[in-house]
């Protein structure tokens, strides 16, 4: 029997809230298939099972708010039947139900065995990335209130009760006075759900991450020569935008230059096998999110603009998928719309890069010893100096300008991946 238990969906994700299940008891269900919606600080998510199987049963109700790592449902694998014995004598997994106030029941006298076991200290439910934040900080994760959804502890608990050692202040007494976190009701509650989750997220990546920052002008005439050239043998729903080469051109420039894409997590860097791109999106509400388009380099073009097309417009009606969230390996952002020069990102992570391209604009350039004026746009790369040197970091915004001065070949370029693992 496995468990399907709450995804990280971020590592600023400490809890969720299951809105509703696609599934019930005795469904077949498939790997990849969605589930559940659970609701995120940032988004209502559609979360994918990674197992073939039977449900067993549904352990948690919708409405209920779990800390990532819970087990949601049981699942039952192919050819696999239910214990009846455990059917027949165990109690059913309880329903967590939103608390609902009571008044409080008189507390019955305990016999002195079992009133000695009610003053053992016991484990505290603690989400994984507090877990990790613990152990960053060096607490003791069982001393610190949990202020998180059945009293677990939430990151923001953990450095809080680092910033009370510090000071000399007992940590359970700020823990215990911090109001605990209650689901966002309306648009002005999500939207401050969404900036307290950037804030730890980036606050995070500025304390732990060492970056450093590189960029490059590349011109662009080539490249939007053969896209105008493209897009006038196609129809308008087939043409292709700038920021779709770019994305190409990233996952080209990465295949030489791995140290950019993967993770930093205990204390080391774990590359990845596959480039799955973060792409930043901005949502109408404020706030945003860089779900991941995955295998970016193993596709085509119109592929690729298809499923940027797609994204984009779920992320804004609020319908990404888990493996979206929880599987890029590298973010890039685009503020071209905007019209900045350049932009130099902040590391979402635990990953150790993040690639920016600024506004595409005509710009005096020297080319062959002439002065001429050339539609340019400026790269940016922040990475991880605990992951890759600049040495790294030049040689994959060189290997990003030659690409893009041949689109041809990067239309052409297409690389097999290995299969999509288990997120959880």
């Amino acid at each position: 029997m496995i468990e399907f238990r709450l995804p990280s969906l971020g590592a600023d994700m400490d809890e969720g809230t299951l809105l509703t299940w696609h599934v019930k008891a005795g469904d077949t269900v498939q790997r990849g298939q969605v589930v559940a919606v659970v609701d995120t600080s940032k988004a209502a998510v559609d979360v994918e099972i990674w197992h073939d199987g039977v449900v067993g049963q549904l352990l948690i109700e919708p409405g209920t708010k779990v800390p990532v790592g819970t087990a949601l449902a049981t699942i039952l694998a192919p050819g696999e039947a239910a214990d009846p014995m455990a059917t027949a004598t165990a109690p059913p997994p309880p329903i967590q139900k939103p608390t609902v106030p009571t008044s409080p029941s008189p507390t019955p006298k305990l016999a002195p065995e079992t009133a000695e076991k009610a003053i053992t200290p016991t484990r505290r439910p603690v989400t994984p990335a507090a877990r990790r934040r613990a152990q960053e900080l060096g607490i003791d994760s069982d001393s610190v209130k949990g202020t998180g959804a059945q009293s677990s502890v939430t990151v923001a608990d953990i450095e809080a009760a680092a910033s009370t050692q510090k000071s000399g202040m007992p940590a359970i007494a700020l823990a215990s006075s911090t109001p605990a976190p209650s689901a966002p009701t309306s648009p002005a509650d999500r939207a401050k759900e969404m900036r307290k989750a950037i804030a730890a997220a980036m606050g995070r990546s500025k304390r732990e991450i060492p970056h450093y920052y590189l960029s490059e002008t590349i011109p662009m005439a080539l490249a939007l020569d053969w896209l105008a050239k493209y897009n006038a043998s196609h129809t308008i729903a087939e043409r292709l935008l700038p920021a779709v080469l770019m994305l190409k051109a990233v996952a080209v420039a990465l295949k030489r230059t791995p140290q950019l894409h993967g993770f930093y997590v205990d204390g080391a860097f774990q590359p990845a096998t596959a480039i799955h791109a973060g792409v930043a999106i901005s949502l109408r509400g404020g706030g945003l999110v860089a779900p991941a388009i995955h295998d970016v380099g193993s596709k085509p073009l119109d592929q690729l603009m298809r499923d940027l097309t797609d994204l984009v417009k779920r992320a804004r009606a609020g319908s990404l998928r888990s493996s979206e969230m929880s599987d890029p390996t590298i973010t890039v952002t685009n503020l071209g719309d905007q019209g900045v020069e350049a932009v130099f990102g902040v590391i979402y992570p635990p990953q150790v890069a993040l690639v920016g391209f600024g506004s595409v604009q005509t710009r005096p350039w020297v080319q062959d010893g002439v002065l001429c004026a050339l539609p340019l746009v400026t790269a940016s790369l922040a990475a991880d100096h605990r992951a890759s040197d600049g040495h790294q970091g030049a040689l994959f915004l060189a290997e990003l300008r030659a690409v893009l001065q041949q689109p041809d070949t990067l239309a052409e370029a297409v690389h097999k991946t290995p299969p999509q693992g288990d997120p959880t």
